[in-house]
């Protein structure tokens, strides 16, 4: 595939509350944090950036409505599988994250709970459903 790194970026409305709201949730330090833009390195291949939306406005101009008409839209989802779903949710409750769905089996597969951050995007934590009965029938 010729896509070899991924950046997701965020439009936040204030840089310094989301940049220390994702350090409580990711339990770790950005990697860079200047005005304008801060990045967590959560893969070797994955970083996730938070640009307020002042800044990128700049930038769209007057192409697209201007990112503060979404504060609080959900806008998108960061599905994140995790090694300890419970871990997970846990820590998202104690730093304040707005709990929208509890740990559960869902049909695609996954067992996830969701939030939201403080602008509204969507944040879920998710683990492989172990099928049983398919592995007993293995081998």
């Amino acid at each position: 595939m010729h896509i070899h790194r991924i950046e997701t970026i965020l439009y936040v409305n204030d840089q310094q509350a989301s940049a220390e709201f994702y350090s409580k949730l990711f339990r770790q330090n950005p990697d860079l944090n200047v005005p304008g833009m801060t990045e967590f390195k959560l893969a070797d291949n994955f970083k996730l950036g938070l640009m307020p939306n002042k800044g990128i406005a700049k930038i769209l101009t007057d192409k697209t409505p201007h990112p503060d008409q979404g504060n609080g839209i959900p806008r998108c989802e960061l599905y994140f599988y995790v090694q300890n779903i419970d871990l997970e949710f846990e820590n998202a409750v104690k730093i304040g994250a707005k709990l929208i769905s509890e740990i559960e089996n869902r049909d695609w597969g996954d067992k996830v709970c969701y939030f939201s951050d403080i602008d509204g995007h969507i944040i879920a934590f998710a683990e492989k459903i172990i099928n049983k009965k398919n592995d007993d029938n293995s081998g």
